[in-house]
């Protein structure tokens, strides 16, 4: 169900999921939303917290995505702040 690898699944593909599984959006961002969804269908909460690529969840839908968040904020860290290392 993910687009593809290396292409983020977009909020509007995540709410109609969550509508699905009978959660309730409300005003929560993407990661949160995802959470819920995965401990709705009474799967771990996780989305986000991989590093390096590494993640026993074999069959999650969140997957690439999760991959492409998580790993995205390893890269921007270093250079909050404005100040380069």
């Amino acid at each position: 169900m993910c687009p593809g690898k290396g292409v983020a699944m977009e909020m509007k593909e995540v709410r109609t999921i969550a509508k699905k599984r009978g959660v309730l959006a409300g005003g929560m961002g993407k990661a949160d939303l995802i959470r819920a969804i995965q401990r709705a269908e009474g799967n771990f909460d996780c989305y986000g917290t991989a590093t390096e690529e590494t993640c026993d969840q074999e069959g999650c839908l969140w997957r690439e995505d999760c991959f492409l968040d998580s790993t995205g904020e390893e890269i921007r860290e270093p250079f909050m702040g404005g100040v380069r290392t």
